[in-house]
This record gives structure tokens, C-alpha cells and sequence, in this order.
């Protein structure tokens, strides 16, 4: 159900959850936090200003994929969807309010806690719920206890999720997205400081990727001069050197290509968290995979490719860390 709405929140990885008190902020802090890298966001019904904000960003950013949380009754179901919200989130689980958000076919994502309300939540049809106050009830070890039972389920933890625990939340398969208030703080809202919120909320994508340099690749005309390259490498960092089938490694920094590499120089392999979602934040930015360079896991998952750009002569490659 909502297959592809889930999939761009799962590209995302993050939702920011935020509270705004005067509509006039509204579009200037959905352009930052598109800027800084999440173009997604839980605006909360705790204030007057709720619906005007999300009819706001929605008209002004029409590809931010923006959404109505804490929501608690059906008026405010309408009213989110009046003012254009493409999600609904409650911190619990009122059938009425899911079931009325089912018939005007939106995605709801109500709050749960114990394995009660999770079968409340499979018997209305749900196959992703808001674990709700995350950290309070337990973390990511009671969502890796509750999904034991309930293998169908997915969940989007919020509440005391943070720049040091969210990679804990995004390890873990089950988990869709997390929400979050870190990179919005009320003070820089209420300060209009749009740069810091840019700032903060390239930090927490930052983050959750996690971009690493992997190794560098030289390309060798052949194997006699990759292995005299590779040697010289190898003594100057003090490693070792290993034959591969296609290259030579000098300890894992620098790899030799002997076989016509990719590159005019050579390639820059960066290893991220989690592959599909460096690759839709890549693709937010214009670049592209080389679909034909893919390499998948054993159960079908993405996990190496080359992107079609080339920078300063070098290609680049993405591995699953």
C-alpha cells in the first residue's frame, strides 16, 4: 500500500519533524532543509500555523515531500489534505483517524509502542507504523525485539533520535525512516537562520550516509608497470602488496589498475551506509549510475556501481560499506 510514497521516504532516510509558529518562516525553512539535502518534512498540528505552513511549502516547493503530524482527529485530516500534506502521522494509533485517512487513500503512519497496538495496526492494514517515543520505550533493540514476530512490519522511530544514534535506527532493515528535530532547533527557526538550518541538515544527511574515501585507483598501461607502480606505493606507506584479477592493491589505500581502468587518471571509491539511499541523494543532485556496472548481494540488493560523471579525470564508484 503506498508503495512508491514509502520508497521516497526510505530514499530519504530522515523526516524532520517540525513546529512552526508563524507561517511566514514556513517556505524559507522547506528551502533549507531542500538545500541542505532532505526534501521531506513533518510539519506538526501543535500550532495556528500548521495548515497555512504546509499550504505554504506546498505551493512554493511542490516536489518537497511534506506531511501533517501529530494529527489527532479527522478535521485536522482534512485540513492537512486541504492544504495539500501528502502524509499523515499520528503519536498514537486511533483507528478512527487511520481507517478515515485510508478512505481518502492517504498514508497514514500512527504511533505505536507494544505488540498490542502493532496488531491493531497489521488488523487495519498498516505495514508501517511510527515507533513512538523511540528512544524512551526501549530503541532500536525493542524495534529489533517487536520485528521478531511481526517480520511484515516496518517502522519510522521518532522521538530522542540524533545525530549519534541515528545510524543505529538505519542499520537495521525494518527500519523505513527516522524523524527527527536536531537540524531544525526552535532558535534558529525563530531567528530566521536559514544557513545554519542548511548547515545542520547537511550535517545529519552527512551523517546517515556516511560518505568515506575507500581507496584511490591509479590506471597502469599493464600489469609489469602496475606492479612496479604498485611497489612503489606499497614502500612508501609501509604496506604490503596483493595481485588481484584485475589489479594490484597496495595495502587498502591505492589500487592499480592494469586492465584499461575507468578514468582518464583513474577512480576514487567511496564507501556509504546504506547504497540505495547515497544513490537517490545522488540522483536528487543530477548524478547517475552506470547502470551497467552494477554488482548486487546474494539477496539482489545493490551494493557497487560507477556514476556516469567523471571528476578531475577520475570516475567514482560507490561500495555498501
Amino acid at each position: 500500500m503506498h508503495e512508491e510514497f514509502f520508497s521516497a521516504l526510505g530514499a530519504t532516510g530522515i523526516v524532520p519533524v517540525i513546529v512552526i509558529q508563524d507561517v511566514k518562516d514556513a517556505v524559507p525553512l522547506g528551502k533549507a532543509l531542500c538545500d541542505g539535502g532532505l526534501p521531506c518534512a513533518e510539519v506538526t498540528f501543535r500550532t495556528a500555523a500548521a495548515k497555512d505552513s504546509i499550504a505554504a511549502i506546498s505551493r512554493e516547493l511542490p516536489d518537497m515531500l511534506v506531511g501533517a503530524g501529530t494529527v489527532l482527529t479527522t478535521q485536522q485530516v482534512d485540513e492537512a489534505l486541504e492544504a495539500g500534506a501528502k502524509f499523515i502521522v499520528s503519536p498514537g494509533l486511533n483507528p478512527e483517524v487511520v481507517t478515515y485517512c485510508q478512505s481518502k487513500n492517504v498514508p497514514i503512519i500512527p504511533g505505536i509502542a507494544t505488540p498490542s497496538e502493532i496488531e491493531q495496526a497489521l488488523a487495519l492494514g498498516l505495514d508501517v507504523v511510527k515507533f513512538f517515543p523511540a528512544e524512551q520505550n526501549g530503541g532500536i533493540e525493542k524495534i529489533k525485539a517487536l520485528a521478531g514476530p511481526y517480520t511484515s512490519l516496518k517502522f519510522m522511530p521518532t522521538g530522542g533520535v540524533n545525530a549519534k544514534n541515528i545510524n543505529d535506527y538505519l542499520a537495521f532493515p525494518k527500519v523505513v525512516a527516522c524523524g527527527g528535530t536536531w537540524m531544525v532547533p526552535a532558535d534558529k527557526i525563530a531567528a530566521g537562520d536559514w544557513d545554519a538550518i542548511v548547515a545542520l541538515t547537511q550535517q545529519a544527511v552527512q551523517t546517515a550516509l556516511g560518505f568515506e574515501v575507500l581507496h584511490v585507483g591509479v590506471n597502469a598501461p599493464g600489469w609489469s608497470e602496475g606492479e612496479a607502480i604498485t611497489n612503489e606505493f606499497a614502500a612508501l606507506l609501509g604496506t604490503g602488496a596483493r595481485k588481484t584479477s584485475k589489479s594490484y592493491f597496495a595495502g587498502s589505500l591505492i589500487e592499480v589498475m592494469t586492465e584499461g581502468g575507468k578514468g582518464a587518471h583513474g577512480h576514487i571509491a567511496f564507501g556509504v551506509n546504506h547504497f540505495d539511499r547515497a544513490v537517490a541523494y545522488l540522483e536528487r543532485k543530477g548524478y547517475k549510475l552506470d547502470e551497467s556496472s552494477v554488482s548486487r548481494n546474494a539477496k539482489g540488493q545493490r551494493t557497487f556501481a560507477y556514476l556516469t560523471t567523471e571528476i578531475g579525470g577520475f570516475a567514482l564508484h560507490l561500495n555498501q560499506k
